[in-house]
């Protein structure tokens, strides 16, 4: 298995399989004693600037109205 420019590898099918991973499963490395192994993860793992953001927005308008927002008028 190589690894591409981007830190990229390709799990293997019986592998995936095994797993149980599919498409827009989340996966961890977990380190134990200098071996590195590939679990699922039970929720996506939040990064970034906006993590302690995420889930407080309230939609107090419409989509109506946020819509002509948008829209020229």
């Amino acid at each position: 298995m190589r690894v591409t420019t981007k830190g990229q590898v390709t799990i293997p099918r019986d592998i995936r399989e095994a797993l149980g991973i599919s498409p827009e499963t989340e996966i961890d490395f977990i380190e134990d004693n200098g071996r590195f192994y590939i679990v699922k993860t039970e929720e996506p793992r939040m990064t970034g600037k906006f993590r302690k953001l995420r889930g407080i927005a309230s939609a107090k308008m419409s989509t109506d109205e946020i819509m002509s927002l948008t829209r020229e008028s």
